[in-house]
């Protein structure tokens, strides 16, 4: 699903420069659910960016889906990013002023889906995760857990091929943080491929496979024996 060869990433720091990334070599397969874990500088953001065609890299090779990501303008990069990414974020990154139907299904209406049709999908995403009753409720009436469930939906409503989940925990308590990856792993078991970043030893351990970054490079990337979030819950 996700293929990076050599990839180089570095930043312009006044007369100085900044490599980042030095030489990233990663392979997912269709269906991996994987924590990507770095203290901060370690990389890891940088690798999300360039992941969810946010950044570009300065040397090597981005695949995704057999799809050689490369030399894509915003326009490009955000019809690929709708069309193959689905984002989650600490933050949640709802619209404060839509309800939560309306966040779930504004994807759909960049993929030029018919309003009826878009709302339909919105609510049995809600619906999934367990808040249809609370889709015409504005985010500042939703708990954070709630959020990070719309968010997830939004997430899942354009059908992407993969999740990037960052930090998806980070501004959670632990039985939130817990029903969250439950979520997840569930989602996951039906077959998406998920990345999780993520700095908690406990969330990666809800993964199937923990990829370590340090100083730019991969220095870990090991299967392990999942730990199912719903043992916490």
């Amino acid at each position: 699903m996700i293929k990076l060869n050599n990839l180089h990433k570095s930043y312009k720091m006044g007369s100085s420069s900044l490599h980042v990334l030095k030489g990233i070599n990663l392979n997912i397969e269709d269906g991996e659910l994987v924590a990507i874990m770095g203290s901060s500088g370690s990389g890891k953001s940088t690798l999300l960016n360039i992941l969810g065609m946010l950044d570009t890299a300065d040397k090597g090779d981005y695949i995704l889906d057999s799809f050689k990501i490369e030399n894509l303008n915003e326009t490009k990069a955000a019809k690929y990013r709708n069309k193959f990414l689905g984002f989650i974020f600490q933050s949640f990154n709802l619209i404060n002023y839509k309800s939560a139907l309306e966040n779930v299904s504004l994807p759909l209406y960049y993929q030029g889906i018919s309003r009826k049709e878009r709302q339909q999908i919105a609510l049995d995403y809600l619906d999934r995760v367990g808040l249809k009753e609370w889709a015409t409720h504005l985010p500042s009436e939703l708990s954070g857990g709630q959020k990070q469930r719309v968010a997830i939906a939004r997430a899942m409503a354009s059908k992407p091929k993969v999740l990037l989940a960052d930090e998806p925990t980070g501004a959670l308590d632990t039985k939130t943080s817990c029903d969250v990856m439950d979520l997840i792993q569930k989602i996951n078991e039906e077959g998406k491929t998920i990345l999780v970043v993520t700095h908690e030893l406990e969330i990666a351990k809800m993964c199937k496979r923990i990829v370590k970054l340090k100083d730019g490079v991969i220095v870990e990337d090991s299967k392990v024996k999942q730990v199912k979030a719903s043992s916490y819950v």
